[in-house]
């Protein structure tokens, strides 16, 4: 069975080029559009890894998720990947932490398909067995 991604972005041009490069190299691939969408989904989608974006609804919409995403049983040991642009606008000087930022990756748009292929490998790597799939 292929291993599932959860693409989280508002770009939908930009989700269709990451199903594109995900898809060709062999992971199965859903989409939400907003964090709220993605909230009534992800534990539908059971997805194996998260590519979340930031700024979607909102300007935080993102960090909100993931802080969301770590407060629930059914989907704290997902890892996600953070794939923002947000730096370019707002600028911060944080990473990846237990509180603020609960992700397993942060990385900045644009992302080459290698970087990106390597990074969503790794956190399906460190994902959780699942035993009874």
């Amino acid at each position: 069975m292929a291993d599932k991604v959860f693409v989280v972005d508002d770009d939908r041009e930009f989700v269709e080029v990451v199903r594109t490069v995900l898809e060709a190299n062999g992971y199965e691939v859903a989409a939400a559009y907003s964090g709220e969408e993605a909230r009534g989904r992800v534990i539908e989608e059971q997805p194996d890894v998260i590519i979340l974006d930031v700024m979607m609804e909102t300007k935080t919409a993102g960090f909100d998720m993931a802080r969301w995403l770590r407060d629930h049983e059914e989907t704290d040991a997902i890892p996600v990947v953070m794939l923002t642009a947000v730096n370019q606008e707002y600028p911060f000087q944080f990473g990846p932490d237990s509180i603020w930022l609960p992700v397993d990756k942060f990385l900045e748009k644009p992302v080459s398909p290698e970087r990106l292929l390597a990074e969503v490998e790794r956190a399906c790597t460190r994902k959780p067995s699942r035993e009874n799939d």
